[in-house]
């Protein structure tokens, strides 16, 4: 006998109805910032200088600054949802979980904002 409800098997939802999907976007997040962090790395590490109008030139040209905005939305994203595990794995009490949780959001949308902003100003600057 299983205590589940009947439409909670029929769609294959567990107890808290998204694990897997949280756990499926954190693994497909992951996946995809391994080649963005590499390509950042080398590119970084190939620049003949690290001086600020090398590096908002390089930031500016081609398809760097949309590379770079890219992996910046999605690292916020999985150190958010890292977070997250975090927080509700650790933290007891409901208005303490929620402050957190609400904190960790605001925090990983301003750096994302922030981020891309600052990408796009240079971007759209000409890299000067």
């Amino acid at each position: 006998m299983s205590l589940r409800a009947p439409l909670a098997r029929a769609l294959h939802h567990g107890s808290a109805h998204d694990g897997v999907g949280h756990w499926l976007i954190q693994r497909v997040t992951a996946v995809a910032l391994a080649p963005l962090a590499i390509w950042l790395l080398i590119a970084l590490l190939s620049l003949p200088s690290s001086d600020y109008p090398t590096v908002t030139g390089w930031i500016g040209a081609g398809l760097h600054p949309v590379l770079l905005a890219l992996t910046l939305l999605i690292a916020s994203w999985h150190s958010w949802l890292g977070i997250q595990e975090v927080i509700e794995d650790y933290v007891h009490g409901f208005v303490s979980k929620s402050s957190a949780l609400l904190a960790s959001l605001f925090v990983h949308v301003l750096f994302a904002a922030g981020g891309v902003y600052a990408v796009l100003r240079i971007a759209l600057a000409g890299g000067a």
